[in-house]
């Protein structure tokens, strides 16, 4: 966020999709969605609704003018269901009315019949009866099969990492305005404006020029307002195109948990080999993904699941398959990691597994596989100035590993009911966009005649700190004080075709075009100063902190001095810029390529208490080496990689999503969905920045930091287990996330209660 963003959210004034102002006649719109998984529609009888007082209309499947389809990277998924439903909290009808509470009790009020039909909710049953979102895909390297006789540890077994519910603060909003030439303009909390942008065209059977998307801001996104804003946005835009009024659409918490998806559950198997001295040589992995009931983003996220199979280790033999499963619950969606987290989980699950084997610590095997330059991922990717191996040996001597578990040793020594566990978590992780086209970005960048910049952008600021990094960007290429520069909402109307605000591209993209466009500008600028000073060529000149040079020496220009005489002098003072990130491709016919642009590589440690009566699990601290590249904003970075770390320790032991056996949500309140608090956080975070860390890629040769921290909370998950079998050695304790102290218990006291 930009500094004056930071002090609009701390006095309550920034100004979020359902603080806009509207005009006074404007209406509101609310959701009737299915109450059944799966079934056919037998009647959806409105008047009920119309009845009520208030009400202007109610808008089904058949008044939609164009094409009733939402889906992005697979065209199935109605916007508002027709003859069948498919999940609990499918829309059927979009109600509008004069209130929103009006809008809502009729809503409630329509008459929906629905036949049930069988309904499928395990991602097995659905593999077995063919219920696929997409073909199964496979990457390989080497030779799996022959490898297991070159092993003498094989460990195999079954991971279940659970879903996870996004808690945007904002929850899912949107209104929209008619224009006066048929169209629709319309304001998303929506990390993909131009995929609103496409959708609404398609769902009105406009052309895209005729549908504008802004973006002020959103309270948060993880992910879960990159495809699933979408929605909300185009029934918006539906009720005000066809009333010719403004419609607001915004949920309640209780609804925007029951009608979006989630992080998509995964149920692993997996076959790992190594020799007699740790060294892994063979890995066999199989990921059911449960996308459920659309394919929303389901392909591209279990596409990532297989790019990070290995996580940072050089494994020669390996074959991992990914299932994308067909279920009939809500469409589980794109959330921070995007199918990451849980390819790692599964790994680090298999070494806890033959360390056990070998009669090793995990950090170990761990150590002993670390990446070099020089290795090869699956996909075919050689690694190149890899840092894993030195933020392993930082973190071991920066935190003084040795002395950590001396600690942890004693204390379980001295205690016979609380126990304390030590794990360490390297991480990997791949920074682009895996389809290659959406690495492209554009920038607009206006200097007004008094010295101060408007930028206009792809990226979307969502708390994640974009903008201030892109300010950073402008202000360093124009070497003025940030305070000159204003970041504009982000516009289809200003910036064209522009990919979605996800996969931890958004600084490097709009950092990129940003710097081009400035950069564009200050050429004629320097133009502009050498014609006025009249004895020094372009590349004599020099902007420094808002004077300008030539030749090294001062002039009696400055910053605001120049911009006006070039102004003066008919010199353009805008500038458009595009950047596509180079050298990047995959071929999905062969599943090899280079999709990444450059990786994130830290290592962090990670220390767990746990009370082995009640079940309870306090992560004591998460020290982190962290490779963040020459830093373009550190205090960004650092609120990144905290925030990240929290979330992540709460999908590992405390966020379980829950579902009755008719698909119903049961964690359906933050009554009943536990998130962290302020009592369960980590009780200590440190972030070391790790030094001498040039990154090419990146924007000022800095490194993305949006998506990796959340996997240094996979570190709890194992520090727990430690703590666990240090209670209990012979404990069998499955590989299932969240570890919630109920499951902690079932491990600890298989058959009967602590005493």
């Amino acid at each position: 966020m930009e500094p004056r963003d930071v002090f609009l959210h701390v006095r309550g004034e920034a100004v979020f999709v359902d603080d806009a102002l509207l005009p006074a006649e404007h209406l509101f719109a609310a959701i009737r969605t299915s109450h059944v998984a799966h079934g056919h529609v037998r009647s959806l009888d409105i008047a009920p609704a119309m009845a009520v007082p208030g009400i202007y209309e109610v808008f089904t499947a058949r008044d939609i003018p164009g094409e009733n389809q939402v889906g992005k990277t697979i065209l199935d998924e109605p916007l508002l269901a027709e003859s069948e439903v498919h999940f609990v909290g499918q829309p059927l009808a979009i109600v509008v009315g004069e209130s929103a509470e009006a809008a809502r009790r009729a809503a409630r009020a329509i008459q929906v019949e629905i036949d049930p039909l069988p309904a499928i909710y395990d991602v097995r049953q659905a593999f077995a009866e063919g219920s696929l979102i997409a073909p199964p895909r496979t990457f390989s390297s080497g030779d799996v099969e022959s490898a297991w006789e070159q092993c003498s540890v094989v460990v195999s077994g079954t991971v279940e990492s659970g879903s996870q519910e996004h808690v945007y603060m904002e929850t899912q909003s949107a209104f929209a305005l008619p224009t006066d030439r048929g169209g629709v303009k319309v304001v998303s909390a929506t990390q993909s404006p131009s995929m609103v942008q496409l959708v609404v065209a398609r769902i009105l059977g406009l052309p895209m020029h005729e549908v504008e998307v802004e973006v002020p801001r959103l309270g948060g996104g993880f992910g879960g307002k990159e495809d699933q804003a979408t929605h909300w946005a185009a029934m918006a835009a539906l009720a005000a195109w066809r009333l010719k009024k403004p419609v607001k659409l915004v949920l309640t918490r209780h609804e925007d948990m029951t009608m979006t998806g989630k992080r998509h559950p995964y149920l692993s198997d997996y076959k790992l080999g190594l020799d007699a001295e740790g060294h892994m040589l063979a890995y066999e992995v199989t990921f059911y993904q449960n996308g459920g009931a659309v394919a929303d983003l389901s392909p591209a996220i279990l596409e990532r699941s297989l790019f990070h199979a290995t996580n940072a280790y050089a494994i020669p033999h390996v074959k991992a398959v990914g299932i994308s499963c067909r279920t009939h619950l809500p469409p589980n969606t794109a959330f921070r990691g995007f199918g990451g987290p849980q390819a790692l989980f599964v790994l680090e699950c298999a070494i806890f597994k033959a360390a056990e084997a070998l009669g090793v610590e995990p950090r170990e095997i761990q150590k002993r596989n670390l990446l070099q330059d020089g290795d090869a991922f699956p996909y075919g990717a050689r690694v190149e100035r890899c840092r894993q191996r030195r933020c392993w040996d930082v973190a071991e001597q920066k935190y003084n590993l040795q002395a950590g578990l001396k600690e942890v040793r004693q204390y379980n020594g001295r205690n016979a009911w609380r126990k304390k566990g030590l794990a360490l978590m390297p991480i990997c992780f791949g920074i682009s966009f895996t389809s290659t086209f959406l690495n492209q970005a554009g920038a607009f960048v206006n200097v007004y005649v008094d010295g101060s910049v408007g930028i206009s952008t792809s990226a979307v600021e969502m708390g994640q700190g974009v903008n201030a990094k892109i300010q950073e960007v402008a202000a360093r290429i124009f070497s003025i004080r940030p305070e000159r520069i204003k970041l504009e909402t982000t516009s289809t109307s200003r910036i064209a075709n522009m990919p979605p605000t996800a996969a931890s591209t958004g600084a490097d993209l709009n950092g990129h075009a940003t710097r081009l466009a400035c950069l564009d500008i200050v050429e004629r600028l320097k133009d502009a100063a050498a014609r006025c000073l009249g004895k020094n060529a372009p590349h004599e000149i020099e902007i420094r902190d808002e004077a300008v040079y030539a030749s090294g020496e001062a002039t009696e220009l400055t910053w605001e001095k120049l911009v006006n005489l070039a102004y003066f002098d008919r010199v353009s003072l805008c500038a458009q810029a595009h950047c596509a990130t180079p050298d990047i491709f995959f071929d999905r016919d062969t599943n090899k390529g280079n999709p990444f642009a450059y990786y994130a590589y830290g290592t962090a440690l990670v220390e767990a208490s746990l009370d082995c009566l009640r079940g309870t699990c306090s992560i004591d601290a998460v020290r982190v080496v962290h490779d963040f590249g020459r830093s373009l904003h550190p205090l960004v970075d650092l609120g990144q990689m905290e925030g990240g770390i929290v979330q992540g320790v709460g999908w590992m032991l405390l966020e379980e999503v829950m579902h009755d056996a008719d698909g119903r949500l049961l964690t359906d309140t933050l009554a009943t969905y536990k998130i962290p608090d302020i009592h369960s956080i980590p009780g200590e975070i440190q972030v070391h920045f790790l030094e001498d860390a040039e990154n090419p890629p990146g924007i000022f040769q800095s490194k993305t930091v949006g998506e990796p921290p959340f996997l240094y909370g996979i570190g709890a998950y194992f520090a727990l287990l430690q703590a666990m079998k240090a209670f209990r050695p012979d404990a069998h304790i499955p590989f299932s996330s969240p570890m919630t102290p109920e499951k902690v218990l079932l491990a600890l006291y298989p058959g009967d209660r602590p005493v």
